[in-house]
């Protein structure tokens, strides 16, 4: 769950919420072999293995459309990342100078939302599996977009 505004704004109508509470639902989960943070890649081009998202029964219809060799978004939960850090060094190397968490990439941020650009490689009943997704196994998935070429706008 993600709390609400922390500056007494009321809650947006048309979202789910409950208390100042937004609630996210995953939609799937991702299997790969990765299963260690610290050992790895910290984007998906650094030498990812082939993944598998895994999608809840319920949201099958919206995956119809996708296709071999398209490029995707993933949005994932980092479930395993810290929410209380702020600034970090970029990449965890100390030589690099600290910077405000919202100017880098990292897992560990306030809420932990994952960004994935993937390539279909193979779609079968079971899931989709993907090229270059970072993600460890068991994270859960909050939603997949197109990634859209400047052809397609």
């Amino acid at each position: 769950m993600v709390k609400g505004d922390q500056g007494g704004h009321p809650a947006r109508p048309g979202g789910l919420v409950t208390d100042g509470t937004y609630v996210l639902q995953p939609i799937g989960w991702v299997e790969s072999p990765l299963v260690d943070k610290d050992a790895a890649p910290k984007q998906g081009g650094e030498g990812s293995p082939v993944a598998r998202l895994v999608f809840d029964g319920s949201v099958g219809d919206g995956l119809r459309d996708l296709q071999v060799g398209s490029e995707i978004l993933v949005l994932t939960w980092l479930d395993r990342a810290r929410r209380d850090v702020l600034v970090v060094h970029p990449r965890d190397d100390l030589t690099n100078p600290q910077r405000g968490v919202f100017s880098t990439r990292s897992a560990d941020r306030p809420n932990p939302i994952g960004l994935h650009r993937v390539t279909i490689s193979a779609i079968s009943a079971s899931g989709v599996e993907v090229q270059d997704l970072e993600a460890l196994d068991g994270t859960p998935v909050l939603d997949v977009k197109p990634v859209l070429h400047p052809l397609d706008r």
